[in-house]
C-alpha cells in the first residue's frame, strides 16, 4: 500500500489496504469463537472455509450482528466497500480518486476495522447448557461463568439472560439448575440493559398468555430473587402482596404463632420493599402487618418484630392513614385494641415509628392522640 501511494496509484492502495481490512475482520470472527457464530446464527458447519467463502457484504453483516462492529462502524465500511468496488484496483473503475480521498478512506479502515477496539469472546452456548444442569456450581466456575458472559456482547447476553430465565421457570428442571441459573442472573440484574429487561418481561407474559401457570409462578420467582417484582406490573404485585398478606395472618391466627410467623413476616417486607404498593392492596396490607405487629394477649412473636418494624417505617401517607384509623374498625386490631391494654400498648410504640411528615391531614388528630 505504501509503495502504491508513493507511486501514486491510489487506486492500487485502496485494494490493499481494503484487503488487510477484511482479513482482520475474519479474524475478530475467529477471535469470537466459530462454533458460538454457529450457535447463534444457525448456520451448521461454520468453518474456516465457510468464512472465507463469505462475501465482503455478508462478512460486515456478520461482524455487526456479533458486535465486533458498531452500527457506525458498519455504514462507514459499507460506504468503503463501495468505494472499494467503484474505484480499486480490483474492478473496472468509474472514476479515480485523489489523496484526500484515499486519507479519508484509510483512515475509516484503520478506526473500524483494523483498530484495537474491545473484541468479545463468544460463550459456548452448549457447553453452558450443559454446566448450569451439570450440577451445583463452586464458586470458581460460577465466577468463570460470569466472567465469560461479561465479556461476550450484548445480543449473546440477552439470549442467555433469556435461558436462565427458562431454565429456572421450567418445571422439569432439577433445584440444582434452578439455582445455578438464579446465582449468575443475580450478578448481572443490576446492571440490566432496558432491552434485557424488555425480554425477560415478554417471556413472562408469554407464560400467561399461553396459560402455563407453573412456569408463571416460577417466573414471578424469578423477578422477586432479582428485586425486579416492580417490573411485573400492579396487578401481579397486587396478587404477590395478597397472597402473603393473607398467609401471614393465617399464620398469625394459627397454633403457635409466635415461632411460624417470622419467614412469613420476613417474605412479605422483601415483597413490599421492591415495588410501590397498589391502591388496591393497601388496606389488606397494613391492617396485616398492624394485626400481627401488635399481637396479641399473651404476647407476639419476638423474631418477627424488626421486619413489622421496617414495614411500618416505610409506610406510605395513604398506609398511614389506614393505620391510625385501625383503632376505630371493626377488624382483629380494632378489637384487640379496644380489648387488651398489651395491644394498646404495642401500638402506641408503632405509632411512635412513624415520620410526622408522613402524616395526612386528616390523620393529624389521630396521630397526636397516640402520641400522648
Amino acid at each position: 500500500m505504501c509503495v502504491a501511494v508513493a507511486s501514486g496509484l491510489f487506486d492500487s492502495a485502496i485494494n490493499y489496504i481494503w484487503n488487510s481490512s477484511v482479513i482482520e475482520l475474519r479474524e475478530k470472527v475467529k477471535r469470537f469463537g466459530l462454533n458460538v457464530v454457529e450457535q447463534i446464527t444457525g448456520k451448521s458447519n461454520f468453518d474456516d472455509q465457510a468464512l472465507l467463502d463469505l462475501k465482503d457484504a455478508e462478512l460486515l453483516s456478520l461482524c455487526l450482528k456479533l458486535n465486533l462492529i458498531t452500527e457506525d462502524g458498519y455504514f462507514f465500511l459499507d460506504h468503503c466497500r463501495d468505494i472499494r468496488n467503484n474505484f480499486s484496483a480490483a474492478h473496472p473503475v468509474v472514476g479515480k480518486i485523489d489523496d484526500h480521498e484515499f486519507i479519508g478512506f484509510a483512515n475509516r479502515c484503520a478506526k473500524y476495522a483494523l483498530g484495537n477496539e474491545h473484541n468479545p469472546v463468544g460463550v459456548d452456548i452448549a457447553a453452558f447448557m450443559v454446566a448450569i444442569k451439570g450440577g451445583k456450581f463452586s464458586t470458581e466456575q460460577k465466577n468463570q461463568w460470569v466472567q465469560r458472559i461479561g465479556k461476550t456482547h450484548e445480543a449473546q447476553q440477552y439470549l442467555l439472560f433469556g435461558s436462565l430465565h427458562g431454565i429456572f421457570s421450567d418445571p422439569s428442571s432439577n433445584e440444582e439448575a434452578r439455582v445455578n441459573s438464579l446465582s449468575i442472573a443475580a450478578e448481572f440484574a443490576p446492571h440490566f440493559t432496558p432491552k434485557a429487561r424488555s425480554d425477560l418481561i415478554n417471556r413472562h407474559h408469554d407464560y400467561i398468555a399461553k396459560g402455563d401457570e407453573k412456569r408463571h409462578k416460577a417466573s414471578q420467582q424469578f423477578f422477586e430473587k432479582l428485586g425486579m417484582l416492580a417490573l411485573l406490573g400492579e396487578h401481579e404485585v397486587h396478587s404477590l402482596l395478597s397472597n402473603a398478606s393473607k398467609r401471614l395472618m393465617a399464620v398469625h391466627q394459627a397454633f403457635d404463632n409466635f415461632y411460624n410467623e417470622p419467614p412469613f413476616a420476613e417474605r412479605l417486607l422483601q415483597l413490599s420493599k421492591q415495588a410501590a404498593i397498589p391502591d388496591t392492596v393497601k388496606e389488606e396490607f397494613v391492617t396485616t402487618v398492624v394485626t400481627c405487629a401488635i399481637g396479641n394477649p399473651y404476647g407476639v412473636s419476638n423474631a418477627a418484630v424488626p421486619d413489622y418494624q421496617k414495614m411500618i417505617k416505610g409506610f406510605s401517607p395513604g398506609e398511614v392513614e389506614i393505620m391510625l384509623s385501625l383503632p376505630t374498625t371493626k377488624t382483629i386490631a380494632g378489637e384487640r385494641l379496644k380489648q387488651y391494654a398489651a395491644c394498646k400498648t404495642r401500638f402506641k410504640n408503632l405509632v411512635e415509628l412513624i415520620d410526622p411528615s408522613t402524616v395526612p391531614a386528616k390523620a393529624g388528630a389521630a396521630y397526636k392522640l397516640w402520641n400522648k
